[in-house]
């Protein structure tokens, strides 16, 4: 299986152009496919290519990373906030662990910097304290409770009545480390095919077969999502298409579509510090969570640029190509950043008016909506949506950084 972007302009010509899910007189065999080339996708293709199979990665756009993986904070986790026993908390230990070692061997930059999670005020305490226990009952190493006198000699800039010290969290260049998995995942004879998209897919006896089409005949308007260019039959799928899981899924006529979780989008801006010759933190501050989010908190990169964020703003979705093609809007609102200085300053409250620059924004994939309680990671085979080779994962928003190596190995491990 060497399908490429010019192979399949080719097979086009011989492909009999389909009245129906049913005439395909030709179609492709493949082994494993992974739609989508986040660090999750690149991560589960790696896993599966050097576990001897022979892997296609998917992907709409022009190259690795350019959607929810490429517009994060960029952290490697502890695995502190989530409930014992959730995927979130079993996949972001064995992911920081692997991910560590990862970087370590592979020489991807990343520090192990250490966090802060702050209670600014007296009411703030309670959770902060359930916060503790949760970590604690997660077996995060490490974690230590300070009283807010302490954490403000590790931080003078710093403004808090108590703080939890996190000194396994860390940071990490997610370019750099999504660059070395799609080598790895090469140098083991997986594909990947950029500017080409699934459109959708048919359960055939039990099996999933995949329609696809270029990149470009969707965005011009030249094809439709019922007129693929060509058919995949995998052994395996993965999708892995973060912000257009649940939409995908729902393309794939004869699946139980029932079981398709409903899609969410919490988009999160950023704003960067002005320059300054010493940054304000040596270490990542995060505030007690919000719905929807961490707060906004102080990360640094490894250039040692200090930014803030992300916030919440709740946002709808897209229709299906759009989503597709990931047409959501990134666009920074600077009038945002006037409730950022109120935020900012309940622990850093030296923060001078005007320093504050519209930095990027993101997109959290979630599943569950404003007022709803968090939902866990959604790893989804057979045995929930009834077709024999398809893994959906849904709601991978953070700590899927993180939990990247961890979840692949699951898949690896679980569906082969």
């Amino acid at each position: 299986m060497m399908l490429k972007n010019h192979a399949l302009r080719s097979l086009k010509r011989f492909l009999p152009w389909p009245r129906s899910f049913t005439s395909y007189h030709a179609s492709e065999r493949v082994d494993c496919v992974v739609i989508g080339a986040g660090v999750v996708g690149i991560a589960t293709a790696r896993e599966l290519a050097a576990r001897g199979r022979d892997v296609l990665v998917i992907e709409s756009a022009s190259t690795f990373g350019t959607g929810t993986s490429s517009r994060n904070s960029e952290v490697i986790h502890a695995g502190i906030y989530y409930p014992r026993n959730s995927l979130k908390a079993i996949f972001c230990a064995r992911g920081r662990d692997l991910l560590y070692k990862y970087c370590t061997e592979h020489n991807v930059p990343h520090e192990q910097i250490g966090k802060l999670i702050v209670a600014t005020s007296s009411s703030e305490i309670p959770k902060l304290n359930d916060i503790m226990r949760r970590g604690i009952q997660n077996g995060v190493p490490g974690l230590k409770m300070m009283e807010g006198s302490e954490a403000m000699r590790m931080e003078p800039e710093l403004q808090c009545s108590k703080a939890i010290l996190s000194p396994l969290t860390g940071i990490i260049d997610t370019h750099s480390l999504m660059l070395s998995l799609v080598g790895e995942a090469e140098n083991n004879g997986a594909t990947f095919s950029y500017n080409t998209t699934v459109i959708g897919g048919h359960v055939d006896e039990t099996r999933i077969r995949l329609h696809i089409a270029e990149t470009k005949s969707l965005e011009n308007g030249l094809r439709s999502l019922i007129h693929p260019e060509l058919v995949l039959i995998p052994n395996l799928v993965v999708n892995s298409t973060g912000l257009s899981a649940p939409v995908l899924a729902k393309k794939f006529d004869g699946i139980h579509t029932a079981e398709i979780p409903p899609a969410y989008y919490a988009r999160g801006c950023y704003f960067t510090l002005n320059k300054m010759k010493n940054p304000p933190f040596k270490h990542l501050i995060y505030p007690i969570p919000v719905e929807g989010g961490f707060g906004v908190h102080v990360t640094l990169d490894l250039d040692g640029q200090l930014k803030f964020g992300p916030d919440v703003e709740w946002i709808d979705g897209l229709d299906e190509i759009s989503s597709f093609l990931n047409k959501f809007d990134y666009t920074v609102d600077a009038t945002r950043g006037e409730l950022f200085y109120q935020d900012i300053r309940k622990y850093y409250p030296n923060l001078k008016n005007d320093s504050l620059q519209p930095g990027y924004a993101g997109i959290r994939p979630k599943v569950s909506g404003p007022g709803q309680p968090p939902v866990d990671f959604i790893v989804q085979g057979a045995d929930i949506h009834g077709v024999a080779n398809l893994v959906n994962l849904f709601g991978i928003e953070s700590p899927g950084l993180t939990s990247s190596l961890a979840i692949a190995e699951h898949i690896a491990t679980r569906f082969l």
